[in-house]
C-alpha cells in the first residue's frame, strides 16, 4: 500500500471517495455516460433486436435531456408563469377527479339498476334485455376501464410534466381507477347484501342479510366476478378486431395524411401489465366464491396471450414513450400488493362478519362462514388437530421465516 503514496499516486480510498464524489454531483453526466458506454447489448442478434435496442436508448436519452430542459425552464420561471402552470395542473386534475366521480357513481347506479330493473315487466319478457341488465355492472365497468384511460394520456401533456413522469401520472389514475371501480362495485353489493350496514332493517333483520333480493348472495358475488372475468376477456379481443386491425389497414391502404393521422396501435407495455393485475385481482376476490374462476382466468390468460402476441408482430408498433425499468421494478409490485390488500379486505369481511345464506350453500345454518372451521376441525382425529393447531404456533412460524430467508 505504501508503493502508490512514494509514486505520488492516489491510494485506493481517495479513487474510491472522488468516485463516489462524482456521482453524487452529477446524477445527469453519469446517466449520460452510462447510456452512452454501458447501455448498448453485445449479444444481440438481428437487424430488429439492434434497431429496436438503438430506439430504446435514443428514447431514454431524449427523455434526459428533455427532463433538464423542463428543469432549466422551470428554475427560471416567474411568479405569474408558476402561478399559471400550477392552475393549469389544478383544473386538469379537478377534471380527472370528475371523470372518477362519474364513473365510480355509474357503477354504483349501474349495481343497484340491475337488480330493481330485473322486476320490470319489459325486462321480464325480452331475454336478451334481462341478460344485458344483469351484465349491467360488468359492461359499465368494462366500458370505463376502456374510454378514461386515453382520456387521461390526453390531459397529461397538458400539465407540463416531463414524459417520464406524464406516464407515471397516467399509470397512477389508471390503478386508482380500475382498483377503486372494483371497490365501490363490492361496496354496492355490501349494501345490497347487508341492508347498508343496518341490521334492524326488515329485509335483513329475520336472516342477518337481505334475503329477499339476494337469497344466496355468495352466488350473486361469485357471478359478478365472472362477469368482470368474460367481459374483460371480450374486451380484449373487440379492440383487436375493432381498433388494432382496422388502424393497421388504414395506415397500410393510405399511406397520405390520413394514415398518419390514424397510425397504427401501439403496443403499451405497462397497460397490459395493469390489466393482468386487475384480472387477477378480480380472482382473489372470487375465487373464494366462485372456485372454477381460476382455471377460466388460466384459460383466458392463455387465450389472450397468443392473440396479442399476433396482434403485437402483425399491427402494432413499439411503443414511443417507455417505463423506466428502475420504476417499473418498483411501480408494478406495490400494484400487485395493492390489489392484494384490496380483495382481501372484502373476503375476509364475508368469511368473518356477514351470514352465510340460509337457502344455499355449504355454509348453512352456522353464524358465519368461519365458525364451521372450528367444527370441521374438532371432527378430526386429535393427531390431525394438533398438527393443525401446531401449525398456528411461533415455533412453527419462526423458523419457516428463516427458512424462506
Amino acid at each position: 500500500s505504501s508503493t502508490p503514496r512514494l509514486l505520488g499516486l492516489p491510494s485506493l480510498s481517495s479513487v474510491s471517495g472522488l468516485k463516489q464524489t462524482l456521482l453524487a454531483e452529477s446524477g445527469a453526466l453519469t446517466s449520460y455516460s452510462h447510456r452512452v458506454f454501458s447501455a448498448w447489448d453485445f449479444g444481440l442478434c438481428g437487424d430488429g433486436h439492434v434497431r429496436l435496442r438503438q430506439r430504446s436508448i435514443l428514447y431514454e436519452l431524449q427523455v434526459e435531456l428533455e427532463e433538464a430542459v423542463v428543469r432549466r425552464q422551470a428554475a427560471v420561471r416567474t411568479l405569474g408563469q408558476q402561478a399559471r402552470v400550477w392552475s393549469v395542473r389544478i383544473l386538469l386534475n379537478l377534471l380527472v377527479i370528475a371523470l372518477l366521480g362519474a364513473a365510480f357513481y355509474g357503477v354504483y347506479w349501474a349495481t343497484g339498476a340491475s337488480v330493481r330493473l330485473q322486476e320490470v315487466p319489459p325486462v321480464q319478457q325480452m331475454p336478451l334485455l334481462k341478460l344485458g341488465v344483469d351484465f349491467l355492472p360488468s359492461i359499465f365497468i368494462s366500458g370505463v376501464n376502456f374510454l378514461l384511460p386515453p382520456v387521461f394520456k390526453l390531459i397529461a401533456p397538458l400539465e407540463g410534466y416531463t414524459r417520464s413522469r406524464q406516464i407515471v401520472f397516467v399509470l397512477l389514475r389508471t390503478v386508482f381507477l380500475r382498483l377503486a371501480s372494483l371497490l365501490v362495485l363490492l361496496f354496492s353489493l355490501w349494501n345490497q347484501i347487508t341492508c347498508e350496514g343496518k341490521a334492524e332493517a326488515e329485509e335483513c333483520k329475520t336472516c342477518g342479510y337481505n334475503y329477499k333480493e339476494l337469497p344466496c348472495w355468495e352466488t350473486r358475488l361469485g357471478q359478478e366476478m365472472y362477469k368482470l372475468l368474460l367481459f374483460d376477456l371480450l374486451t380484449g379481443v373487440a379492440i383487436m378486431l375493432l381498433i388494432q386491425f382496422p388502424r393497421k389497414l388504414i395506415c397500410g391502404l393510405c399511406p397520405g395524411a390520413l394514415g398518419r393521422v390514424v397510425g397504427t396501435q401501439e403496443f403499451q407495455v405497462p397497460d397490459e401489465v395493469l390489466g393482468l393485475i386487475y384480472a387477477q385481482t378480480v380472482v382473489w376476490v372470487g375465487s373464494f366464491f366462485c372456485p372454477l374462476l381460476p382455471l377460466l382466468n388460466t384459460a383466458k390468460f392463455l387465450l389472450l396471450f397468443y392473440l396479442k402476441k399476433f396482434t403485437l408482430f402483425s399491427t402494432c408498433s413499439p411503443a414511443s414513450r417507455t417505463f423506466r425499468a428502475s420504476t417499473a421494478n418498483f411501480f408494478f409490485p406495490m400494484v400487485l400488493l395493492l390489489g392484494l390488500a384490496v380483495s382481501a379486505v372484502p373476503v375476509l369481511y364475508s368469511i368473518f362478519l356477514i351470514p352465510p345464506s340460509k337457502l344455499c350453500g355449504p355454509f348453512q345454518g352456522h353464524s358465519s362462514i368461519w365458525a364451521q372451521i372450528p367444527e370441521s376441525i374438532s371432527s378430526l382425529p386429535q393427531t390431525v388437530q394438533n398438527f393443525l393447531f401446531f401449525l398456528g404456533t411461533q415455533a412453527f412460524a419462526v423458523p419457516l421465516l428463516l427458512i424462506s430467508r
